[in-house]
């Protein structure tokens, strides 16, 4: 039963009939607000458009994903060959690894190597010897790199060189597999194509706190019905830890990517394009950690972003010849999530440019178009939720919205070709006050306060004022658990208790004087 819960993501389902209508909804309200309204500012206008035209888009891709999940392939349960287990280190805590390695060589397979990948000499971390010497206490092998370049994939690559057997598995350091990891997913191979095997990344740390409950409740979505969904197309794609690797394809692909960030992402799109397949196995065959503060969730998602915008910037899958059109738009759909947060900013900023000059972007003085939205961004929510397994929270979505500023800066920093290093998710909470990192959101707080007062005193409670200032609201609301979540422990309910006790003093200070 625990299980069961525990792994609830994969158990989500859907009512094509409810995703059909969850497109139909949002072409209406598209044309609704395109043609059947009058048009305010053009420049808002125009921003707007292009916002619903990416929300549109991506409702699209969404129901194309999850639609079929289901397809048949090839397994022999008898499939044996020599296996490589690549537990890759970057100075992780040396109990941390100790787990790893023991759960490897529990692994129920007679014929595997394993392998600690130590990049602790090269990152500079105290504790390289440590791997060294854990290796000869679980009679395994280390491979210290000595000379740096490409970061994990870069250790990846140089470990490749230094075996020799036709599959590899790699583990992260924190990554914990099961006894019947291999048994579960070498079988696939049978099929000579076969590139990759991607199992889930489960998070086991994910009720310690807020922050790790937010990150696997964001990663269920992704590993639940997404990634099921993408079997169908053979648009799987590596993500980093808990997968098995053909030697050949990887080689055949140009080894793993050094010159990107999210090395699996690009390296899975050069092994689809050289006619390579994967394939997900939806049940959890490792666990993991989640960061546990809300600096390294930051820097974790700045990570991926980056790395997923320059496949469309610098290698854009519309025009890569060896991917078949269902394989293009499925890592066009990927990657071009972490644009959201532009349209996030301009649906953020189009009320609160009402609020401040009257400007609108449509004009309109009725219900009608809350009639269309409201329906049409319910179903969107409950379509979340029930091919999630409900698993997909508020603060989830809380998390993804208050992300915008992150995704903004990596566009830039894409844009503007700025370098990016490679940075190991912290295996233990960094404590500090990380507010700084919700400036934006806070900012975006007191204009809409100051904002308020302006519009009352331009037109009073208007219904323009009541629409704009309704939207500006649920803005608020959504970075509110951002926010919270980059202070620390208590810091906000402290501040208000501090700034209101303080009050109460100062109020009896003056009756007293009085």
């Amino acid at each position: 039963m625990e299980n069961n819960e525990k792994y609830a993501f994969l158990g989500g389902t859907h009512s094509k009939k409810f995703l059909f209508a969850n497109v139909a909804l949002a072409l209406i309200y598209f044309v609704a607000i395109s043609f059947f309204f009058q048009h305010g500012n053009i420049i808002l206008f125009t921003a707007l458009i292009a916002g619903e035209v990416f929300h549109v888009l991506q409702i699209i891709g969404y129901a194309m994903t999850v639609w079929n999940p289901v397809k048949s392939r090839r397994f022999n349960h008898s499939f044996n060959q020599n296996v490589d287990i690549f537990i890759t280190v970057a100075g992780e805590p040396t109990e941390v690894v100790e787990r790893t390695v023991i759960a490897a060589k529990n692994i129920d397979y007679k014929y595997k190597f394993i392998y600690i990948l130590n990049d602790g000499f090269v990152a500079g971390k105290e504790n390289w010897r440590e791997m060294e010497d854990l290796a000869k206490k679980h009679s395994i092998t280390c491979i210290t790199r000595r000379k740096p370049g490409g970061a994990k994939a870069g250790n990846i690559n140089h470990a490749i060189s230094k075996t020799k057997s036709p599959y590899v598995v790699i583990f992260d350091a924190d990554h914990v597999p099961k006894p019947a990891f291999l048994k579960k997913t070498l079988g696939f191979f049978i099929d000579r194509k076969m590139g990759f095997v991607q199992t889930p990344q489960f998070y086991e740390n994910q009720k310690v706190n807020k922050i790790t409950q937010t990150a696997w409740d964001q990663q269920a979505l992704f590993f639940g019905p997404i990634m099921k969904g993408k079997n169908l197309t053979d648009a799987v794609f590596m993500c980093g830890t808990n997968m098995v690797l053909s030697r050949e394809a990887l080689k055949d692909a140009g080894g793993m990517c050094e010159f990107n960030i999210a090395e699996d992402f690009l390296t899975s799109l050069f092994m689809h394009e050289k006619g390579w397949k994967s394939v997900y196995v939806p049940e959890v065959l490792a666990e993991g950690l989640a960061p546990e503060d809300f600096l390294s969730y930051y820097k974790q998602q700045y990570r991926w972003t980056r790395g997923s915008l320059e496949v469309i910037f610098k290698y854009n899958p519309l025009l890569r010849r060896g991917l078949s059109w269902s394989q293009r738009l499925q890592y066009l759909i990927s990657a071009s999530y972490y644009l959201t947060g532009v349209v996030v900013l301009i649906d953020a900023l189009i009320p609160l440019i009402f609020l401040f000059t009257g400007i609108t972007a449509i004009v309109t003085s009725s219900m009608l178009l809350a009639l269309i939205f409201v329906p049409y961004i319910f179903l969107c929510l409950y379509i979340l939720q029930q091919t999630s397994n409900s698993m997909y929270t508020f603060r989830a979505i809380s998390f993804s919205i208050g992300s915008f500023y992150l995704q903004i800066r990596a566009i830039i920093a894409v844009l503007l070709n700025q370098k990016t290093s490679f940075v190991v998710t912290s295996k233990s909470a960094v404590e500090g006050n990380f507010l700084y990192l919700s400036i934006p959101h806070i900012i975006y707080i007191v204009l809409a306060v100051i904002g308020t007062l302006v519009a009352l005193s331009r037109e009073g409670f208007s219904a323009s004022l009541l629409a704009n200032l309704s939207w500006v609201i649920v803005n608020i609301v959504a970075f509110i658990p951002f926010i919270a979540a980059s202070a620390p422990e208590g810091f906000i309910k402290n501040f208000f208790v501090k700034y209101l006790t303080g009050s109460k003093k100062h109020s009896t200070s003056k009756v007293t004087n009085k």
